[in-house]
This record gives C-alpha cells, structure tokens and sequence, in this order.
C-alpha cells in the first residue's frame, strides 16, 4: 500500500491505496518545514495521522508538501515521520512536483499554485525544467490568498476602500488593528492568518473592491510568473489551488487580458496524484 500526501500551508490531503483503489483519506492541518518546528509537525503527526494509519502496513510515502524545495527541508519532513513509519520507503518533493503531476501527467506546461501561497514552474513532462521563485507573502507570492488578505487589511487599516466595504468587513469579520498586528507580527503562520479572508473575498466577489482586488492579484501573478516564461503561449498554463479554483471566471478574464491559455483548474492535488501514482506504480 502506498500513502500520498498532498501539503500546502493551511491543509494536508492524506490518501491511502491499495493498488489502484482508494482505502481511506484523512485530513490534518498544513506541513510547511520553511515557517514550522519539528516538533509542531510530530505533534499533528502524533494527534491526527498515527491514531489513523500507525498499525497499518504502508509500503511507501509519497509526501508532496510546500517548503520542501531543498534537500535539507525534505528531510525535516522524512524526520517528523520516520519515527512512526520506520520500515516505510518516505519519498518527500515539492508541492511544484506534486502540482505538476496532478495538474499535467505525462504531458508538458506551465504550473501554477494559487492557494495559501503561490508557485509556478515550467514542466517538460517528467521533470520541472525551469522556476521563476515565489519569494514567500513577504517579497511575493502574487495572486494567493496570503497576498490577498495582506492587500485586503491593509487597504482596510488605511481606509483605502468604500465606506460600504468598510462597515460590512467590521460586521462580518469583527477585525481591528491590534488584533491583525498581533496575528501577522507575533502569532506563527502570518501568511495562513492572511490566507484565512480569501474566503470572504471569493464570497463577495460581485462586489467592485474584491473583483478588482481579485484580478489585480492574478494579473500580478502573471505578469510577475506566467509571461516570464519566455515561450509562455506554447503551453497551457494550468492552475491548482482554492483561490484559482473558486475564482475562475475572474482567472479567465486575467487570461484573456493578459494572452496566457488557461489548460486545467483544479481545487487540489490530491485525484490528480492519485491517477498519476496509480498508473506510474
């Protein structure tokens, strides 16, 4: 049996197989070895995958997580579970590798992740052959929900958007200064606090402040990623990850002005990996 993982900042997809049939599927919360300790990532290994899977017989790991582009965080990641799957093979990529996998198969493209962050790659069908990097919510990750909520709250502390807008995130979001400062300044994982009012973005989408925030954010995405990809409209540029997937029809309209060809748009990894490890085992 082999055990896919599929991890992004916010959430991980845990499924078990057994040849080409789905035993379970669990979720726990996101493995990022860049921004996390070891021992924040045993304990929800301990808590929620052990009480799971710790007695049953897996030959191999295939984990796919955010963070883990170097060798040194891939075996933060191998560490955190070893301990718990000791006779288990633990094979630890990217999530571009995953992204590339699920999103394209065998075939060549341009990847891109719009989810908590944002990554993209170009992927000649086996392998990634180039990556323009995101640079983290900090210097960059356009067009993810990080970058999202970053503009949001700070166009909302400065009031640089319709008194409308204003009031309904004050009645909705029940939000001030001091509790975002403390969040992004002092709490762990500032980028998943961002990445948390995505949501209500995608949700009030039909009004003029999100959409254009909306594709602001996917125009700089794909001015900053997409077209720097020399021979970009050669391929089709497919996308995974909430924020693309919710907010397609404003990805399509980025598309469009900006001449990229949209390929597949999908909401996670997870199905795409596991046809890809299904037909590659």
């Amino acid at each position: 049996m082999i055990l896919i993982a599929d991890s992004g900042s916010t959430k991980t997809d845990w499924r078990l197989m057994e040849g080409a049939m789905e035993v379970s599927q669990v979720k726990t919360k996101g493995f990022n070895p860049y921004y996390q300790e070891l021992d924040e990532m045993v304990n929800e290994i301990e808590t929620e995958l052990v009480p799971v899977y710790g007695d049953t017989k897996i030959d191999t790991i295939h984990f796919y997580g955010a963070g883990c582009s170097t060798r040194e965080r891939q075996q933060r990641i191998s560490n955190a579970l070893t301990p718990y799957f000791s006779t288990t093979k633990i094979i630890v990529q990217s999530d571009l590798v995953g992204a590339a996998r699920a999103l394209s198969g065998d075939n060549p493209g341009i990847i891109c992740i719009l989810g908590t962050g944002s990554g993209s790659c170009l992927y000649d069908g086996n392998k990634i052959v180039r990556n323009i990097p995101s640079l983290g919510f900090i210097l960059g990750d356009e067009g993810s929900g990080a970058w999202l909520g970053k503009r949001m709250v700070t166009d909302y502390l400065r009031g640089h958007m319709p008194k409308k807008v204003i009031e309904s995130i004050k009645l909705k979001l029940h939000i001030d200064k001091e509790t975002i400062l403390e969040h992004v300044n002092h709490k762990p994982m500032p980028s998943r606090y961002l990445a948390g009012f995505a949501r209500f973005i995608s949700e009030n989408i039909d009004q003029t402040y999100f959409y254009q925030l909306m594709f602001d954010s996917f125009t700089a995405f794909a001015q900053n990623y997409i077209i720097r990809y020399g021979n970009y409209s050669e391929f089709s540029c497919h996308f995974v990850g909430s924020v693309a997937f919710y907010n397609r029809n404003v990805l399509k309209h980025v598309a469009k002005y900006t001449g990229f060809e949209i390929g597949n748009i999908i909401k996670s990894p997870i199905d795409g990996l596991t046809q890809y490890h299904t037909k590659n085992n």
